[in-house]
């Protein structure tokens, strides 16, 4: 889209007149009339309102001028996976993962916000690199170089255990920092997974099929 035709072409997406917009972000027909012509821009505080009403970033509104990325994790950010405060408004420092709904969703990054904030979160995450690459000691798996913020939904796997109980060792609804890594020995993938408490090593073949559990250890 052109920058001046971005207003125009997602509020016709949503339905809405230019007197139906202007009602909703407070200002008049003709106000929005120029944004679409390009003769004016919002200002900041009508931008924050129509990036609600039409469900894109302030960066989006603007034509994409700034390369944004989670505060928190690092992970280009999108208007599908940007966060939100509790009010509806996007927030385009962290991703949705992270953060959500006025809070971090990510224990870790909760607790070192407190003393030092994503200086302090760096520090430990290269304390479980360290721990991934000394402690474990398992054959294939390559050394780790990199942790990123994973929602658990997402590395969630079912492990069948050798009593033929089935069992998930994380939470669908935390986060963790994790990464995948191809085996040195070829067929299989390494999941690797952790957070303040644990760290996990699994094992399993493409798309995530028949996940195996190679440790579970307590920190």
């Amino acid at each position: 889209m052109e920058k001046k035709s971005i207003i125009y072409d997602l509020r016709k997406k949503k339905g809405l007149s230019q007197e139906a917009l202007a009602e909703k972000v407070f200002v008049t027909r003709q106000a929005v009339s120029r944004w679409e012509t390009g003769e004016t821009v919002p200002n900041t505080e009508t931008l924050k309102l129509l990036s609600k009403e039409l469900d894109v970033s302030i960066n989006t509104l603007l034509g994409s001028r700034r390369e944004l990325i989670c505060q928190c994790c690092g992970m280009p950010l999108e208007d599908s996976n940007t966060s939100r405060e509790t009010d509806g408004f996007f927030n385009e420092e962290y991703c949705k993962w992270c953060y959500a709904d006025g809070e971090y969703t990510l224990d870790i990054w909760k607790r070192y916000a407190e003393i030092g904030g994503k200086e302090k979160l760096e520090e430990f995450k290269n304390q479980l690199i360290h721990e991934f690459n000394t402690l474990l000691n398992i054959e294939g798996l390559p050394k780790v170089e990199n942790l990123n913020v994973l929602p658990g939904e997402f590395i969630n796997m079912e492990y069948t255990l050798p009593n033929g109980e089935k069992v998930k060792f994380l939470d669908d609804k935390q986060a963790y920092l994790g990464s995948q890594l191809e085996s040195e020995f070829g067929g299989r993938c390494f999941g690797i997974a952790a957070n303040m408490d644990f760290l996990l090593v699994c094992t399993y073949e493409e798309n995530g099929e028949n996940p195996e559990l190679v440790i579970y250890k307590k920190r």
